[in-house]
């Protein structure tokens, strides 16, 4: 969700009340992401890896019950139609810690990806669908947290 916030709808130079709002929701206790996601954000030595290093407590690091979760997920993986390639990469991204964290807490993920058939990658809803993980859009998010950005 954040890369495509930046490259989209809420990059910094246009909309930055979108990454405040990230950090009150924080703060309030209703938005967090996952370590994975923020070790990946690091990687690319933009504005978002600046971003989420300074935002550390952010990116909640994985715990027993989230490690039990990895295995159930791995599990329905490739117990489904994947291929090989798709398997592994879902498994080594960030994508099934973000589904295994979120169903080990019993949290939403918030994604822009959309339910579709493929054996070629497994997309973060489907891995939500198959592990009866809830899952909205950040739209739908941002609607539920009565979010406003508002020029004055």
């Amino acid at each position: 969700m954040f890369i495509e916030a930046k490259n989209h709808f809420y990059g910094f130079d246009i909309c930055p009340a979108f990454w405040d709002w990230i950090d009150a929701a924080h703060a309030a206790g209703t938005v967090f992401s996952i370590e994975k996601v923020g070790d990946e954000l690091l990687g690319f030595g933009d504005e978002l890896s600046s971003w989420a290093a300074a935002r550390d407590d952010l990116f909640l690091k994985p715990d027993a019950a989230v490690v039990a979760s990895l295995q159930g997920a791995s599990i329905w993986a490739t117990g489904a139609d994947y291929e090989p390639a798709a398997i592994t990469t879902f498994l080594q991204v960030a994508d099934s810690y973000l589904v295994a964290h979120a169903r080990a807490h019993g949290h939403v993920v918030v994604t822009r990806e959309l339910v579709r058939p493929s054996t070629k990658k497994i997309m973060i809803p489907n891995a939500c669908v198959g592990l009866g993980v809830k899952f909205m859009s950040p739209f739908e998010m941002l609607r539920l947290e009565k979010a406003r950005f508002v020029l004055r």
